[in-house]
């Protein structure tokens, strides 16, 4: 495959009529407010992606999600979680509310907990007070792993800078690593490797497309294309070549075109695939 071709992608191809892509990781809540929804849809219908998932972070959000959810029915799932960088000293209030969401008798009900887990690249400076951070992040995190597990519902994780912390968490929680996923994959080989041998996977974003992402691309190849998911975590890390604005879900399909060629497939065949793992991993 030519390197060059990969990285010098500049326009969606034509589409097929029967290709699907969903977006497993996105934020819709900006758009929401802003009223940009419907035209942020409108254009990741025509770029085939025909459905996605609104990746809950706090109280705010999870009840915006499901009725965006229930609005959008087919088109829109949500999830409900305690983002680590959202963790604060009141984390348990937040954390109890997470179970109701799957248990109360309203509907649409998540399709995972999430995006939950450890963060030290957002930490306060100051050490004593990271470590005070820390420690509640670790404590959500596991609040969070223990409802997961009654649930026995899929779950998102989000690690920066905690990969080993966030695996050993998992590990002595019980849960089945075959509902885990870790969204935003940026460890390296290894690390992939380790999720693997566990049954566990990790999610890929349009970092995949950026030049300088080899331990990406290298993570990607050990998980293979038969277990693979994609994702925009919209409005962060477009891909190329529209890296610097915000992101979208219809920017789903650069880093799919991207991707069929890395595996050496059609653009078809990668977008059955990982629609068909997306579906089964969140039970769509």
């Amino acid at each position: 495959m030519a390197k060059t071709r990969i990285a010098t992608l500049r326009s969606l191809r034509p589409l097929c009529s029967k290709m699907t892509l969903i977006d497993t990781h996105t934020h819709l809540d900006s758009y929401a407010r802003r009223g940009d929804l419907p035209a942020v849809l409108a254009r990741a219908r025509t770029a085939g992606v025909t459905a996605m998932v609104a990746i809950g972070t706090e109280p705010d959000d999870w009840t915006l999600h499901r009725d965006l959810a229930r609005e959008h029915a087919g088109t829109v799932y949500f999830s409900v979680g305690l983002h680590p960088c959202c963790v604060g000293e009141g984390w348990a209030q937040a954390v109890a509310q997470i179970e109701a969401f799957w248990t109360a008798g309203v509907t649409p009900r998540p399709v995972a907990l999430g995006e939950c887990g450890l963060d030290r690249f957002h930490l306060p400076k100051e050490a004593i007070e990271a470590g005070k951070v820390f420690a509640w992040q670790r404590a959500a995190f596991a609040a969070q792993l223990e409802i997961a597990k009654r649930l026995n519902c899929p779950l998102v994780v989000h690690s920066r800078g905690a990969f080993r912390e966030c695996v050993e968490m998992i590990d002595a929680s019980g849960l089945d690593w075959a509902r885990v996923v870790f969204h935003c994959f940026s460890e390296g080989a290894a690390e992939m490797a380790e999720l693997a041998r566990r049954g566990g996977r990790g999610s890929i974003t349009g970092i995949l497309t950026y030049k300088n992402a080899d331990v990406v691309r290298a993570a990607a190849k050990v998980q293979g294309l038969g277990r693979l998911m994609i994702e925009t975590d919209a409005p962060y890390l477009t891909p190329m070549p529209h890296r610097g604005k915000p992101n979208e879900p219809a920017f789903l399909r650069h880093t799919a075109e991207y991707a069929a060629e890395f595996f050496g497939v059609t653009l078809d065949e990668l977008a059955a695939t990982t629609t068909a793992n997306a579906k089964a991993f969140f039970g769509i």
